[in-house]
């Protein structure tokens, strides 16, 4: 049976609507594809800029430790600096939060530590936690970490307070639930929901005088806006500022995670977002020789590190 003329017309079209369709589809490949060339690219360039291994990443035992953990998926720790680095001076470490991630139960731990925090500097006695940085950069920092709390610093992220700023700029603001009044840097803060751009979340995060908790409520403000920013950054209206991202990234960051590394984080641990438990250290203020000291007892001390070291072997 032959076509119609009509039949033809009718199927002329449809031909020419798939060729439009799937012209339009392979274009979209096309750009998308180029798109991902380029975050490929640019991240690569990225992790370059960021990498700043230190001198124990050299040594074949650790090489082997990490190559394990990640093989094995085995929980990690992170320590992460916050750090005011100024023109001809080495900086201070205004924020140390460890992180604990567990791929087996797709569950991360938060801590932060009080910066005022009265421990044992390796090599320099008893001070506060946070100028183990001024005294010995990233090295010291995690040296004292790990011996303080008895778990292992698998990894470190130092950040430039001014970098977070543009961060937080980059990825439109982020939303966070204030739970006190307050005003900071001629910036008021009003309780409920609130919508902060990088200046914004910047002296939200460094207020504390007129905080009745102190260092543990800024710590507390610190870790909300942080989880708000990884949220943020990992939501799909984000992905067009990615290469943004990525240059504020290269500036203002350093790390021992190498693109391996990275790579691994991304396919195994970024579950544990899902499930974030901040955690807190007690303790109490005290003046000793003049200077003010946050004091925690060894008991809060050993109660951290059962806590970490449990849901580093949960599985």
């Amino acid at each position: 049976m032959t076509e119609s003329r009509s039949e033809r017309k009718n199927s002329n079209k449809k031909r020419k609507w798939l060729y439009w369709v799937g012209g339009i589809l392979i274009t979209i490949l096309i750009i998308g594809g180029g798109y991902l060339w380029y975050v490929w690219d640019k991240l690569h360039d990225t992790v370059e800029d960021m990498h700043n291994p230190l001198a124990r990443d050299e040594d074949p035992e650790r090489q082997e430790e990490i190559k394990g953990i990640f093989n094995d998926k085995k929980s990690l720790n992170v320590l992460l600096l916050g750090v005011d680095e100024r023109e001809g001076d080495k900086g201070r470490s205004d924020t140390m939060i460890l992180m604990s991630l567990n791929p087996n139960t797709d569950s991360m731990k938060m801590l932060s530590i009080p910066r005022d925090t009265y421990v044992i500097i390796p090599g320099h006695g008893m001070d506060k936690i946070n100028h183990s940085y001024a005294f010995g950069g990233v090295e010291l920092s995690i040296q004292t970490v790990e011996e303080a709390f008895d778990v292992p610093v698998h990894f470190y992220g130092k950040v430039n307070m001014e970098g977070f700023e543009q961060g937080v700029d980059s990825l439109g603001g982020v939303t966070i639930t204030n739970n006190m009044e307050f005003t900071q840097d001629g910036v008021y803060f009003p309780t409920g929901e609130i919508h902060l751009n990088g200046e914004e979340a910047l002296s939200y995060i460094r207020m504390r005088k007129n905080d009745p908790r102190g260092d543990m409520g800024r710590n507390e403000r610190q870790r909300e806006v942080i989880t708000a920013a990884i949220d943020e950054a990992a939501s799909f209206t984000s992905i067009t500022k990615v290469g943004e991202i990525l240059g504020i990234l290269g500036n203002n960051v350093n790390t021992d995670l190498n693109m391996d590394n990275i790579q691994n984080l991304f396919t195994n641990y970024l579950g544990t977002r899902a499930n974030v438990e901040t955690m807190e250290i007690s303790g109490s203020g005290q003046i000793i020789g003049g200077t003010w000291y946050y004091i925690v007892p060894d008991t809060e001390f050993n109660r951290i590190t059962n806590e970490i070291t449990a849901h580093m072997e949960a599985n």
